[in-house]
């Protein structure tokens, strides 16, 4: 079976920084006698965007079989002092700069493993400022899928870099969110959970608030709302999002990642001006 290898990048699709990670990765594999796989996650993050690019790797990495290495490279950082690390959470490894990307995995899971990149012999001979991803991820990535211990990049630790993220909180019968990322469709995605939502009543007794919109309760799914209703209903992570049946919410809203969420049973007097806590990851 041929080790598999994903790429998450902020470089754009179709971009020639991508191929030349990938040219890497096959070259140092093939010198080793090693066929390795690779998969495009996604290239169409954001620039700099780490938030989106920890949300991203937090729904999908736990998708692929175990011992798969997931490289993610966005980094606002390079160059800089910033720390590259390999971790291990459950069963699945990655490569990443220290800078938050493993934040919303980390939450769920604390890594059981973690080490910082520390030695040159496993990088390119010639390492640009501005192109880690070529120089150091892909050779390292390529050395790990063919056989090294990663005991041997360099030393163990036990820190990582978490962003701060809102933790839902309730006031009286209302239940405050905010929105999480956007999707590709435009989507909405908060970070009020199923259980959450519906401890407060069944879906058609709901309302939903988001950026100066009501709506009047969570539907089952997009088929179940006409073409160009604004809508909530819950994603396939159980999160509560806002959409547009056949549209785009963040464009039809002007909305994006921030934006306040709340839901109140139907009939209860909205909150106003309460402020969400935030949670670091940190115990």
């Amino acid at each position: 079976m041929r080790p598999l290898i994903t790429l998450t990048t902020d470089f754009g699709t179709g971009s020639p920084y991508v191929a030349q990670m990938k040219g890497v990765l096959y070259s140092v594999c093939r010198t080793a006698g090693v066929e390795c796989e690779v998969v495009d996650l996604t290239h169409a993050i954001g620039p700099q965007n780490v938030r989106d690019g920890a949300v991203v790797l937090a729904d999908v990495t736990p998708c692929f079989p175990a011992g798969t290495l997931h490289v993610a490279v966005i980094d606002p950082g390079v160059g800089s002092s910033r720390k590259i690390l390999y971790v291990e959470i459950g069963t699945q490894r990655f490569l990443i700069p220290d800078n938050g990307l493993l934040g919303l995995a980390a939450r769920e899971q604390w890594p059981q493993r973690i080490i910082v990149l520390a030695e040159p012999r496993y990088w390119l001979p010639r390492v640009s400022h501005t192109f880690h991803g070529r120089d150091i991820f892909a050779p390292v990535a390529a050395h790990l899928v063919c056989g090294l211990d990663p005991a041997e990049l360099g030393p163990a630790s036990q820190s990582l870099v978490l962003l701060d993220w809102a933790v839902p909180t309730k006031s009286g019968g209302t239940l405050i969110g905010e929105v999480l990322w956007v999707d590709s469709f435009g989507n909405l995605i908060s970070n009020l959970r199923r259980e959450e939502v519906t401890a407060l009543g069944e879906p058609d007794q709901l309302v939903v608030e988001c950026g100066g919109r009501e709506i009047a309760r969570v539907l089952p799914n997009y088929a179940s709302a006409t073409p160009g209703k604004i809508i909530a209903l819950f994603d396939s992570r159980d999160r509560l999002e806002v959409a547009v049946a056949q549209g785009n919410a963040a464009q039809t809203l002007r909305l994006s990642a921030g934006e306040a969420v709340t839901v109140r049973i139907r009939g209860e007097i909205p909150c106003k001006d309460i402020a969400l806590e935030f949670d670091s990851g940190l115990e």
